[in-house]
């Protein structure tokens, strides 16, 4: 078991190439960030005992970070603040008390990317919330009626930016997904600037979506020009009913979509046909904040199809796991672990 990372976003970010350090990393945080939750910990140490690996990989990044706010003491994680408890003292995670040494390549490495890992945590929601004029929680959407009367609808986890001054219509999509109901004027075009895409119109309404690695656009009725942040000569026309992927190096082929449900979003809705169970959960994870923790990881791979109410997405993976016949356990703060 490990905690399911953010939806990079979500802010989607830094993964580590070897899968049980890119775990060990994501613990490292999930404890700081909930230093008095014991079912937690009692999870964490699952993981760990699970695989000779990540109890290494664990040890490594606690060796790289010296550990100055994180003892663990008697197998468990006790985060503190500069001090540990009276009655407890701090050893390795094998129960011995570590050597001091120098740190070697991997050591390095690891403590590389704990500082890399703690900017993509901590930075991106500080800047969003710097950076933009509208904004939605995890679970939220938002209807909002721009300067010049068009509708825009912010979904879940979700912020942007506007520049409506100077006769310009310009919406910057800073994260998440939005959809917009463009009001016509073929003087001024209306812009959406993505993380991978821009997209222009004159009249129409559409979707955009950013996430890890990739733009997603998708044209409801009217015409669109998507073009490439990195590459503006670089051109796509969307019809009524087709959708692209934008990438920092690439468009995707034009796909028809079926727009009802790359939009059931805006109806509080989430439909999916023939989809791998984990790829649905992570979508539905989206609106739901703790971690969802696949215990069986053959579970991911069945397919599914089912169509569920968002304002309620515990509920949905709840139904949708008895439908793959797995169980569900609920620890405090809301973690879910399916198995």
């Amino acid at each position: 078991m490990e905690p399911e990372k953010p939806e990079q976003s979500e802010e989607e970010g830094f993964v580590h190439p070897d899968a049980a350090m890119d775990a060990a990393l994501n613990w490292f945080f999930t404890l700081q960030a909930e230093p008095d939750d014991r079912q937690l910990r009692t999870a964490f140490e699952a993981w760990r005992q699970a695989d000779a690996a990540n109890a290494r990989a664990f040890a490594t990044v606690a060796e790289a970070w010296e550990l100055p706010e994180m003892d663990v003491v008697a197998g468990e994680v006790a985060v503190r603040a500069g001090h540990v408890a009276p009655d407890r003292k701090p050893v390795a995670i094998d129960g011995r008390r570590p050597k001091r040494r120098g740190w070697n390549r991997a050591a390095l490495a690891a403590a590389a990317a704990i500082v890399i890992a703690v900017g993509i945590q901590q930075y991106p929601a500080l800047m969003l919330r710097w950076q933009a004029d509208y904004i939605t929680a995890t679970g939220m959407r938002d209807e909002i009626m721009l300067p010049d009367g068009s509708r825009m609808v912010l979904n879940t986890a979700s912020a942007v930016a506007l520049d409506f001054e100077g006769g310009r219509r310009t919406v910057s999509l800073l994260g998440g997904e939005a959809f917009f109901n463009v009001v016509p004027d073929p003087a001024r075009p209306f812009t959406v600037a993505a993380a991978f895409s821009s997209v222009e119109v004159k009249g129409t309404a559409f979707s955009v979506r950013t996430e890890n690695d990739q733009d997603i656009v998708v044209l409801e009725h009217g015409h669109v020009d998507v073009t490439r942040q990195a590459a503006p000569v670089e051109k796509v026309a969307l019809e009524p009913g087709e959708s692209v992927k934008a990438t920092e190096t690439r468009f995707s082929a034009v796909e028809k979509t079926d727009a009802a449900t790359a939009l059931a979003w805006l109806k509080g809705r989430v439909i999916f046909r023939d989809r791998p169970f984990g790829d649905v959960v992570q979508e539905i994870g989206r609106y739901y904040s703790p971690p969802v923790i696949f215990a069986n990881t053959r579970l991911r791979q069945m397919r599914i199809n089912g169509n569920y109410r968002l304002d309620d997405p515990e509920r949905a993976i709840r139904s949708l796991a008895t439908a793959a016949g797995a169980s569900v356990t609920r620890l405090p703060g809301g973690i879910l672990i399916l198995r």
